[in-house]
């Protein structure tokens, strides 16, 4: 497959080269710049807005511009944004205004109508005269606003406000879904009946609270507490039975509590309160990294959540305690925050504070334990306590690692449970062992092949010309994964309102201001529903994985078949890969599909965005690709939680686990539109019809080839 440049001429050349009449000559004329060169460019500006003289040569020699064009280009730079920063302000300034005119007019309206209600007569002239102060006053003060609004307004466009036409009310059209989507056109919906607040666009804040002064003395308990946690965990890792029984129903090692309780007794049990349960779990398996590279992934907090974007949506060092030896992490001891997750927008997640300790046992053994902490000005909003849960790590001599892993965790259910997900959550499964460990296999997994400088490409039209390219692309896609896990999240961060009209579930929608390097700027949509089919997570795995079915899920595509044009591999399993696809018949020649798929023992991810051919040409140059827009949708699928009752067709699978163990899915379908580019927009129910019924329509596709009739 042939690829066009990423960017136009960059000025160059013979310096005797005067021919007029060669057009390549006049086009190099107008030094348009490559898009590495603004992509440097825009990388340097925001970290350093006003580069000094050595700074701007170093770019001029970087990237073959001279020191005048970099000087012009940060100036005009600066320009821009400053343009920008004061046409939002103006913006904002004259819709408050607007804001309170039009309730000011309403209040003038009331007062004509308003009656006394006891006798029906217009209220006394002395109160009306009070009133008619009151409006005088607030007359004055809106007229004051709109002079201050009309001086800054004309300020910026040079002339007064009154020369200027009557505003008018801005519309923000219609989804426009065909737009990088590869000819899908709009789906048309009907009105719904809303509990939605459109005004209301929630902030990223995932971390709310700020971090409490820690003393001394405080210290000192947390050392404690946290070495009495690692003891007990290292007591749960190497016992049996009492303390462990295997399950009667799937095998999995479940805690006998009366045991646990006669060993660990405890003087403040949760226990007591008869909204707690417990959930227990424990496993083991291989994971190919070794121990010194795992305990630092678990001891760095922003590792933590890139190493499990589909379980942990936040996490905070909030102070460390203590560093430990350098090299090994032995004998550190941090206070964290995190949030864990599962993707759907029905399960809320689970908030912790807990303390995180890691100690080396002997050469090439480590553990490492967690155990909530309760902070009282915060302990309140938490209802979950982790009690000693961790893992340990045992070096191999192949360079991988033998992990035992422990959850152990009491829940206060202060909200019932959502149907859907009560037996996979109830059995202990949805946070349990054996999620953590099957995902920490197949990320480890995907770490071994970015590193991997051998040609695990099937690149099939010779486009990835390299290892760094490669791995470019696949930093890509782990991007795109954590960005689609964090769109359905329901952490804080996130403030859910439900549709009706698709089932039971309905769709839930939010709203947040995307200002990050790596999304479009504006106002985001997400939109999402659960529902659940009586077919095996690995058959639905594979039909949204499979090139050759897309057609008969992907609405946007409006039934045109696509082509894998690059494969790279991250994993073992061959659904673990990151592809590039190409829509047939469009006339979006120049947009490609960029998808990754994923699937371990305890679940299954489809993740999908469209990207422009340009930025897909960075990537797979192997320039950096953390500034290429991405706004991504896909599917989760999670087994349902009911035992599978002897289908083989659920047992088909070379996963193992609760995947081959469960007899239907549990499927997330999820969507991110960019309502408006500009910050301050608000959602129009035409764009939220739309959505709706794209979402519906997905479902009632999926559903209706799988042979699974809509309820």
């Amino acid at each position: 497959m042939e690829y066009g440049s990423a960017g136009g001429g960059s000025g160059g050349g013979g310096a005797g080269d005067h021919d007029s009449s060669d057009p390549q000559r006049r086009k190099k004329r107008y030094h348009r710049r490559t898009a590495h060169q603004i992509q440097k460019l825009e990388s340097m500006f925001k970290e350093f807005p006003h580069p000094d003289e050595k700074q701007r040569l170093q770019l001029s020699r970087e990237l073959g511009l001279a020191p005048r064009q970099i000087k012009f280009w940060f100036q005009n730079r600066r320009t821009q944004m400053k343009a920008q920063h004061e046409r939002a302000d103006n913006s904002s300034l004259r819709a408050e205004n607007d804001k309170i005119r039009c309730e000011n007019i309403a209040i003038r309206e009331a007062l004509k109508n308003v009656i006394c209600p006891s006798c029906g007569a217009p209220p006394v002239t002395e109160d009306s005269y009070f009133d008619e102060q009151k409006l005088r006053i607030e007359n004055a003060q809106l007229k004051e606003e709109l002079d201050r609004v009309s001086s800054i307004a004309a300020k910026y466009i040079g002339r007064p406000i009154s020369q200027l036409p009557p505003v008018q009310p801005v519309h923000i059209s219609s989804l426009d879904l065909s737009m990088g989507n590869f000819g899908g056109q709009g789906l048309g919906g009907p009105s719904l009946d809303l509990d939605l607040d459109l005004d209301l666009i929630p902030t990223n804040s995932n971390f709310a609270f700020q971090p409490p002064a820690i003393s001394d003395m405080d210290k000192s308990l947390m050392t404690d507490v946290a070495a009495n946690a690692m003891e007990e965990l290292l007591r749960l890792l190497q016992a049996n039975e009492p303390l462990w029984m295997k399950s009667s129903t799937d095998g999995r090692d479940v805690l006998n509590l009366d045991s646990y309780q006669r060993i660990f007794p405890r003087a403040m049990s949760h226990l007591k309160n008869p909204n707690v349960r417990i959930e227990s779990s424990r496993d083991s398996g291989v994971v190919i990294m070794n121990g010194v590279a795992l305990v630092d992934m678990f001891m760095d907090s922003t590792k933590w959540v890139e190493s499990f974007p589909t379980i942990v949506s936040v996490a905070k060092t909030i102070e460390v305690i203590s560093s430990g030896m350098l090299g090994n992490h032995s004998g550190s001891l941090q206070l964290m925050y995190e949030e864990l997750q599962v993707l759907s927008p029905l399960v809320p997640t689970r908030e912790f504070c807990i303390l995180r300790y890691c100690q080396q046992i002997e050469q090439g053994l480590w553990a490492i334990v967690s155990v909530s902490y309760d902070i009282p000005q915060f302990a309140s909003q938490f209802r979950c306590h982790r009690l000693p849960s961790g893992c340990l790590i045992q070096d191999m001599p192949n360079g991988y690692s033998k992990v035992i892993w422990v959850e152990h965790v009491e829940i206060e259910d202060k909200a019932p449970t959502h149907q859907l997900y009560r037996d996979l959550i109830h059995s202990g499964m949805a946070f349990g062992a054996e999620r953590w460990l099957a995902t920490l296999q197949r990320m480890c997994e995907r770490v071994a092949c970015q590193m991997v400088s051998g040609s695990s490409t099937r690149d099939l039209g010779g486009v990835i010309p390299s290892p760094e390219g490669k791995r470019s692309m696949m930093k890509l896609g782990q991007r795109m994964v954590s960005s689609f896990c964090s769109s359905i999240s329901t952490s804080n961060s996130h403030r859910w309102s439900t549709l009706s009209g698709l089932h039971d579930v309905g769709v839930r929608v939010t709203l947040h201001k995307s200002t990050d390097p790596g999304q479009p700027n504006g106002v985001v949509l997400s939109a999402a529903t659960t529902f659940s089919l009586p077919v095996s997570p690995q058959i639905v795995f594979n039909f949204f994985k499979d090139e050759k079915t897309r057609p008969q899920w992907d609405v946007l595509s409006s039934g045109n078949a696509v082509q894998e044009v690059a494969h790279i591999a991250n994993g073992s399993h061959p659904g673990n890969c990151i592809s590039v696809l190409r829509a047939y018949n469009t006339s979006q020649n120049n947009m490609l599909i960029l998808q990754e798929s994923c699937i371990d023992s305890s679940a299954a991810l489809v993740v999908y965005c469209p990207v422009d051919l340009p930025a897909i040409n960075i990537a797979m140059s192997g320039e950096d690709p953390s500034y290429i827009p991405l706004l991504p949708s896909g599917f989760t699928i999670s087994p349902d939680g009911y035992p599978d009752q002897g289908d083989g067709a659920s047992t088909s699978s070379n996963t193992q686990g609760r995947m081959t163990r469960s007899s239907g899915s549990l499927i997330t379908v999820a969507f991110q539109i960019l309502v408006s580019s500009l910050p301050s927009a608000r959602l129009n129910l035409e764009s939220v019809n739309t959505v709706n019924s794209l979402i519906g329509t997905t479902v009632q596709q999926i559903k209706a080839t799988l042979s699974c009739p809509g309820s």
